[in-house]
């Protein structure tokens, strides 16, 4: 007996598996903001965890917008880059708790989810363009603007203090 052919999968479906990714993602990076600004030492890398958390709130209702504008329910799906990226931020607040070095573990970490992120938004953007979905592309790049400037601005937090302090 032949296997029968699965339903041919669509960039529609994708699109939607994704933004499932990126609502899970967005939520534990929201739970993941205070803990690290409360760690950080300087006052300005706790400033910027803390307008990035404030940011990521209206990411997640963004996010809830797009699932409405294409008609599915707002759900998550299990992130597990983001999950080794959120546990690798604790295993550095723990092993470098005190250390001269802890801001720079921090931001180091904050970034690798800004670039995730960053990867994420861009391709949603791309995909929504393709399928047509002129409103929810606009709305995806707002967010895409938003984490590279919260990226530039770690960027340069990096340079200008925080790594020096570390080395």
């Amino acid at each position: 007996m032949a296997a029968r052919p699965k339903t041919q999968k669509t960039l529609e479906d994708l699109f939607y598996e994704t933004l499932k990714d990126i609502h899970f993602a967005e939520k534990q990076i929201l739970r993941a903001l205070p803990k690290m600004a409360k760690a950080a030492d300087s006052e300005d890398l706790r400033k910027a965890f803390e307008t990035h958390r404030d940011e990521t709130e209206g990411q997640i209702e963004r996010l809830v917008q797009i699932f409405e504008l294409i008609g599915k329910p707002a759900r998550t799906k299990t992130c597990d880059a983001v999950l080794g990226i959120v546990e690798e931020g604790k295993e550095v607040m723990e092993d470098f708790e005190g250390s001269e070095a802890l801001d720079a573990g921090l931001l180091a970490g904050a970034q690798a989810v800004e670039h995730y992120e960053i990867s994420r938004y861009g391709t949603l953007k791309t995909w929504a363009s393709q399928l047509g979905l002129r409103d929810v592309a606009e709305l995806l790049d707002k967010t895409l603007q938003e984490e590279k400037k919260t990226d530039d601005l770690l960027s340069q937090l990096a340079k200008q203090a925080i790594n020096r302090k570390a080395a």
